[in-house]
């Protein structure tokens, strides 16, 4: 009999000074640290904070995919 593979999608909310793309990679990276065998990320929103006539962060919620394993 063969396995069958199962994912599961978490939802993160990431953040950087810098850019949206910074967010994502920071994100990911740290996901990396807890997830095995992360697949693929989808982008849900963006959004930034604005203060003082700037933008102080770039936010990014994601949801990431991941394969489970058997224990």
């Amino acid at each position: 009999m063969s396995k069958m593979s199962m994912g599961k999608v978490i939802e993160l909310t990431c953040s950087s000074p810098k850019s949206f793309d910074d967010a994502i990679r920071t994100g990911l990276e740290r996901a990396k640290q807890t997830l095995d065998e992360i697949r693929g990320a989808w982008i849900k929103e963006q959004k930034v904070v604005f203060e003082n006539g700037q933008i102080t962060e770039f936010r990014v919620d994601m949801k990431v995919s991941f394969l489970l394993h058997d224990k």
